[in-house]
């Protein structure tokens, strides 16, 4: 992927801001974020003195998309990302997910704009009887609002590639941690943590696993398959492991040089953190491996380099 002018909606948020960081040196680079992730530009505030990155501030449900111009490829982060909270105001998700998906496809549709890469979830499997869960698993009964609006959107990324010719790669994300992380369980134990060292209240029974995957791993994954990729395609991304949520706790108490911390367990229901939380998520990955790709870090790997990043960069904020 070189040469390109590539639009990456939600590219000051988490992974959107490490795929501009990879993609900035070979490429034209254009972001458009609402910048509602709590951390402004802060991700992206370096790149803004290079000629190749431009910066757009607006919100994709009201973007006049007649704006852009000349764009090869669409990688869309843009979502609203935040599971847990999908209960209390499940049109958000259908809103934010959904709606701003079929504007992009249409822009594409007119612009003819053939290439996207869509950040998908796990979360569209539902609570899987199969682990690990295939691409080809069905039928698909998410019980979230975020993973149904993310099943909906590669419907109608699969619809307009057989309508129009578009070539979408739909990238199903296990867990994604990492550096610029806003959110998710590293970053709440850190930040409990940090205002009582003592205890750490942890969501559901612990017991819960789920296979983590790098932030670097994930963007230089999606940049490999897509190029590998001859037409719309459906891929999971995440390591042949998982981890607990107990010991991603004993990780960051590890790293933060903490002792004799207790651990408090909320039990939630059937020991899951929250309304709509899927107490194990492991992908098969047998077809990203198939391709030739193999990711740098296992899942535990993952988890501890995460911690060591968040740590460092909660600790820069303060």
């Amino acid at each position: 992927m070189q040469g390109k002018n590539i639009l990456i909606t939600g590219g000051a948020g988490f992974i959107g801001s490490n795929m501009v960081e990879k993609l900035l040196p070979d490429n034209k680079i254009t972001v458009i974020d609402n910048l509602n992730n709590h951390v402004g530009d802060r991700f992206i505030k370096s790149f803004s003195g290079n000629k190749n990155f431009h910066f757009i501030n607006a919100d994709l449900l009201s973007f006049d998309y007649g704006k852009l111009e000349d764009i090869d490829t669409v990688i869309h982060f843009a979502a609203n990302s935040d599971v847990r909270y999908g209960s209390e105001d499940p049109v958000k998700d259908f809103k934010n997910n959904v709606v701003v998906t079929e504007n992009i496809l249409e822009y594409m549709r007119k612009k003819d704009v053939m290439d996207i890469l869509f950040a998908s979830s796990s979360t569209v499997y539902g609570e899987a009887s199969i682990m690990p869960t295939p691409e080809n698993y069905g039928p698909y009964m998410p019980i979230s609002s975020y993973g149904a609006s993310k099943m909906s959107n590669e419907g109608f990324i699969t619809a307009y590639s057989h309508y129009y010719g578009i070539k979408g790669s739909i990238f199903r994300f296990a867990n994604i941690v990492g550096k610029n992380s806003t959110h998710g369980v590293i970053y709440d134990f850190i930040n409990k943590l940090l205002k009582d060292p003592k205890e750490l209240e942890i969501l559901g029974d612990g017991t819960q696993r789920k296979s983590y995957m790098h932030v670097i791993d994930c963007v230089n994954s999606m940049i490999y398959v897509h190029e590998k990729l001859k037409k719309t395609d459906i891929i999971n991304l995440g390591n042949l492991e998982t981890t607990s949520v107990k010991t991603i706790a004993n990780y960051v108490v590890k790293r933060m040089g903490l002792n004799d911390v207790k651990y408090n367990y909320t039990g939630g229901i059937n020991g899951r953190g929250w309304k709509g939380d899927i107490k194990i998520t492991h992908l098969a990955i047998d077809k990203l491996l198939s391709m030739g790709w193999k990711s740098k870090y296992t899942s535990d790997e993952s988890v501890d380099i995460a911690v060591q990043e968040t740590i460092e960069q909660l600790k820069n904020k303060n």
